[in-house]
């Protein structure tokens, strides 16, 4: 009986007289509680893959099945392939999404087999032997790898929110996507910087744990750029002062969190979440910034040689030359450009990808307007020189990716309204019958 009495989880540290029951192995012991924590943590990360066959478990994961992404056997290259089944072109993008992700999951699974590992070497006896290879893999130990945060700049409608969709599609952890145009300083009318974080722990529902390893989209981040250089009359609340408050958020700190969002008071009761383990990823349009880089690069230059200079800038996409100090003249501080070390841009979308856009993803318009009509019945048939209409009405009015279901809505209106329930179980647009609604679809624009 003395014997049990000390006897001790090696996780809680709690005796048998205060747990249930107590569970032993290799001279260790851990209460019920703590092994079913383990167990739900463990199966979080890995799946359903750990409690799999080993031979299917070391398998590789098909390019149609939504892989675990905390797994380290999900490679850049695998994570690159899924997002290729959702988006068209921008392989620079997701070149630097895919490393992110994968380096951060490389990063969290690091610290939690550190952390099991003093655990289990707690509350036994090490031999010499032991202690010198402690001593050996201390300076190893001691080494901390950080986190980069990623910025995506592009024009609108070329895929950044979707790549973030697609991304959270694919992962195993809590996702959140905010909007920086609500946020103002702390006391101003609008969304403190930690409502972020809220959303962040919705989706985990509340579980700090898994929030803390999470990843959180902040679009539109462009529009809290400072608005000038010189002070004015009225206060910048949306600009640089928030920008100042999501600093300790991208760096890493415990921040307070109110769990249910808003405004924040005194007896509200707090959550504390780490954000060292939480990737961001920020978005924006950042409308007007290749003149700056145009200034830079000094594309009207004069003289000798310069044409030749000229010559290897590609004018018609000056983003693929944005640089840290081309974001700090538009209006981000210092510090935010160095939290986001990864800036990386998205390609405008020409007419072969735009084309491509309407037809080959998974989720492609065609094929969900095609299944609206199915639901009701119909078989719906597009001719090709429909869909060639569709993207030049999108190229000449520039309205990205997100325009072509704005074309597609104003050719389908008609047929969606008329059919549910006439009995036709064919309908077939043609390039006469699609005109007529571009060009009135058109005309709205002008």
């Amino acid at each position: 009986m003395d014997k049990k009495k000390v006897e001790k989880c090696v996780f809680c540290g709690r005796t048998s007289n205060e747990v249930e029951m107590l569970l032993q192995g290799g001279g260790n012991s851990i209460c019920v509680d703590c092994a079913i924590r383990v167990s739900e943590y463990v199966h979080s990360i890995f799946g359903d893959e750990i409690f799999a066959d080993p031979a299917s478990a070391s398998a590789v994961h098909e390019p149609g099945k939504t892989p675990s992404c905390e797994s380290l056997s999900v490679t850049p290259k695998q994570i690159t392939a899924f997002l290729d089944q959702y988006v068209i072109g921008q392989e620079d993008a997701k070149k630097s999404l895919s490393v992110a992700v994968y380096n951060h999951y490389k990063r969290i699974n690091e610290a939690f087999a550190r952390k099991a590992a003093g655990a289990s070497a707690k509350g036994r006896g090490k031999s010499e032997a032991e202690k010198v290879l402690d001593a050996e893999k201390s300076a190893l130990e001691s080494l901390e790898l950080e986190k980069s945060n990623i910025l995506l700049v592009g024009p609108t409608g070329t895929g950044k929110t979707l790549l973030a969709r697609t991304i959270a599609r694919m992962l195993n952890v809590p996702f959140a996507i905010v909007d920086a145009t609500v946020l103002t300083e702390a006391g101003y009318v609008g969304e403190d910087v930690e409502s972020i974080l809220s959303r962040l722990l919705q989706a985990a529902d509340y579980d700090v744990a898994r929030a803390e390893r999470g990843i959180v989209f902040i679009d539109e981040i462009d529009k809290i750029a400072r608005k000038s250089d010189n002070p004015s009359i009225t206060r910048d609340v949306s600009g640089e002062g928030v920008q100042q408050a999501m600093l300790k958020l991208l760096e890493g700190s415990i921040v307070n969190v109110p769990p249910a969002g808003g405004r924040k008071h005194p007896e509200q009761k707090m959550i504390p979440v780490n954000t060292t383990n939480i990737l961001f990823i920020c978005g924006g349009a950042f409308e007007g910034i290749e003149k700056r880089i145009a200034q830079r690069l000094n594309t009207r230059v004069v003289g000798y040689g310069a044409r030749e200079k000229k010559d290897h800038i590609d004018m018609d996409n000056l983003l693929k030359y944005i640089a840290p100090q081309d974001l700090r003249a538009y209006g981000l501080i210092p510090e935010i450009v160095g939290r986001l070390p990864i800036v990386t841009y998205l390609n405008p979308l020409d007419r072969d990808a735009l084309r491509r856009i309407l037809t080959e993803p998974k989720n492609a318009l065609v094929r969900q307007y095609v299944h609206l009509f199915e639901l009701d019945g119909v078989k719906l048939t597009i001719e090709p020189a429909v869909l060639d209409m569709i993207v030049d009405t999108a190229l000449k009015y520039k309205l990205g990716a997100r325009g072509l279901r704005s074309i597609c809505e104003a050719i389908m209106m008609d047929p969606m309204y008329d059919l549910p329930g006439s009995g036709r179980k064919t309908f077939r647009i043609t390039a006469e019958y699609a005109r007529e609604r571009i060009e009135r679809f058109a005309g709205t624009l002008q």
